[in-house]
């Protein structure tokens, strides 16, 4: 077993706090098991004294297994941040998991809230995470609610949903995840006696992944490690990419100042990738203003340069994606040794149906969405089945107010929507004639067209795409965000002439999508890794490709801030960080037949 000096200090570490600053590849889950043995061997620290804390339980479970393979001690606890902060509240008012209120509980309390907002069942579907996310965000934060400014609704909306929330699951009984950490700060503070105690119990404090941390964790950490402060922190503030669930690299920053005589040791030895991966990392994270300097070593020698190469348009992009991948084969990488990273799970859908289409099999790390059925595919699909199929009701109810025209839902009461009806109904209202006939006419029109001239004519001809820009003004998005969807909906269409042709594609695609949904819980011994940024840290692949590193992707668009853009440089860092051997970084010329610029993050990484 390889130890490097800063390793060997770092699990020498005495008493006191301590920083291990960890860069990517630097054997932080070593440090944190092989300190956690030499308290107990060299310092004689009972194990029942030790805390391991951790963000997940795949994690903590991986770090107790690992404890175990070089330690007989038995008595730690590794454990989320979660789990133990419940422990100490199970202790106090003697709660059971009886008292947590479930993912599927909670989503069920805003569904009913939302319902009162007549949201087409879609747009409910979208709102509903952000909903959530924004309330835990809120929560954690310990923000006042008359100074938060949401992003999902209106303020007064919101704040009425937040009380409304908090006072269903509270009558129930029940305690979100969210509330295990506001519960917990509020028990430790209010009661000197139940801290003394657990403070006792938790003599010595080691977090993993520490960069993650929100402002509610480290201030029940801090009041836990007193009197003694042998709190050993881990982490990377260039790897800090979850600023949307609270976690801010300036607690890290700040940890030095919160402990004026902390130790800190730099991990500054990569074992994974080979030096032009280090390197050209390097150049891209020193970019970010908001960090500790630091210079990460390579330990393996030789390596391939960066591929940094432009492609024409996505289509290409996708096919020489399987190129390179089948080229990769050929030379011997397994298939599970190759990731294809995108900034978006959305961003997935191209590159998985082309997998699909050349048999190469792959696993996602994330849900894979089908596009098509996201509420714009699905107006977009009422309107053709309308031009083609005839007025059915439901659907004509779904798109006749998109674009507004002002059409009540008391003038349609049949299953079959007729014009006749509709312009007796406004016999009285010229205005509105005018707005049946234009309607009527808009959907003869569609009958004769191809698909792509299809979406085309209802974006634009039909003003569908001004209706989702003012959409996206009341729900407070970019409308890039719905824009360059039905920029993909309509990409997707143009090898298609007939509506036959185009809806028999999309019956195989989403059998296809079912098929591999029904097989997700076998994992395939072989197959391609496909991964968000975000959800392919901790990972590490052979052959990583990054692809559609443009500008407005990533970056990703909504980083209109400083610190979103430093984030978003992060996350870029972390992708490239996962590559052992070699990266690839792709990015377009065009997209949706509009100019693209490459990512201003491979400003150093592009020849001059």
């Amino acid at each position: 077993m390889q130890i490097s000096n800063a390793q060997s200090r770092a699990i020498a570490h005495g008493k006191g706090p301590a920083m291990v600053l960890a860069g990517p590849g630097s054997g932080k889950t070593l440090v944190i098991t092989q300190r956690t043995k030499y308290l107990i061997e060299k310092h004689r620290v009972s194990p029942r004294e030790i805390l391991v804390i951790t963000f997940t339980r795949a994690a903590a479970q991986e770090m107790q297994n690992r404890f175990a393979k070089i330690s007989g001690a038995k008595g730690v606890i590794f454990g989320t941040f979660h789990a133990v902060f419940f422990s100490i509240l199970k202790a106090a008012y003697r709660f059971t998991s009886a008292n947590i209120l479930s993912e599927e509980k909670k989503y069920q309390i805003l569904q009913q809230l939302l319902r009162e907002y007549r949201l087409n069942p879609a747009e409910e579907k979208e709102l509903l995470p952000e909903l959530a996310a924004e309330i835990s965000l809120v929560k954690n934060e310990q923000i006042d609610l008359a100074h938060y400014y949401s992003r999902s609704c209106p303020e007064e909306r919101f704040r009425m949903l937040f009380a409304r929330y908090e006072q269903a699951h509270k009558e129930m009984g029940l305690l979100d995840f969210d509330d295990m950490l506001v519960c917990t700060y509020e028990l430790l503070r209010e009661r000197e006696d139940i801290l003394a105690a657990w403070q006792q119990r938790f003599r010595y404090i080691l977090v993993d992944e520490f960069q993650d941390i929100n402002l509610l964790q480290y201030e029940i950490l801090k009041m836990l490690a007193k009197p003694e402060d042998n709190l050993f922190i881990v982490g990377d503030d260039d790897q800090s990419i979850y600023r949307f669930r609270g976690a801010k690299p300036e607690i890290m920053l700040n940890f030095p100042k919160d402990y004026p005589g902390a130790e800190m040791i730099l991990l500054d030895m990569n074992f994974r990738s080979t030096a032009p991966v280090i390197q050209s990392a390097q150049l891209v994270i020193e970019e970010n203003r908001n960090r500790f300097p630091k210079k990460i070593l390579h330990v393996r020698t030789g390596g391939v340069a960066v591929d940094v190469r432009q492609l024409e348009h996505q289509e290409h992009e996708s096919l020489y994606l399987v190129k390179c991948i089948q080229k990769c084969v050929e030379a011997g990488v397994p298939l599970t040794e190759i990731a294809v990273l995108m900034r978006t799970n959305q961003g997935a859908g191209p590159f998985a149906q082309r997998l699909m289409e050349f048999n190469l099999p792959f696993e996602m790390r994330d849900a894979l969405p089908n596009i098509y059925e996201h509420w714009i595919a699905k107006d977009i699909f009422a309107y053709l089945h309308l031009a083609r199929a005839g007025l059915d009701r439901a659907e004509f109810l779904q798109v006749m107010n998109r674009p507004t025209r002002y059409f009540s839902r008391d003038s349609i009461d049949a299953p079959v929507v007729s014009f006749e009806t509709l312009r007796t109904y406004y016999e009285e209202k010229e205005w509105m004639l005018d707005r049946i006939d234009r309607m009527e006419q808009d959907l003869k029109l569609l009958a004769g067209m191809t698909p792509y001239a299809a979406v085309n004519y209802i974006r634009y001809g039909m003003q569908y795409e001004e209706y989702l820009k003012e959409y996206a003004k009341s729900r407070r998005m970019k409308s890039e965000e719905l824009t360059d969807l039905i920029d993909e909906i309509q990409q997707c269409a143009k090898p298609f002439h007939t509506y036959e042709e185009w809806f028999e594609h999309l019956r195989a695609y989403k059998e296809a999508l079912e098929e591999r949904k029904q097989n997700g819980s076998q994992k395939k011994e072989d197959a391609i890794t496909l991964a968000t940024l975000h959800s392919s840290k901790g990972l590490e692949f052979t052959e990583v490709f990054l692809v559609d590193v443009n500008e407005g992707v990533i970056p990703h668009r909504k980083a209109s801030v400083e610190a979103d853009l430093e984030e978003e440089r992060r996350l870029f860092y972390v992708g490239m960080t996962r590559a052992k051997d070699r990266l690839h970084i792709f990015y377009v010329k065009e997209r949706y037949g509009k100019e693209a610029e490459p990512s201003q993050f491979l400003e150093k990484l592009l020849p001059e």
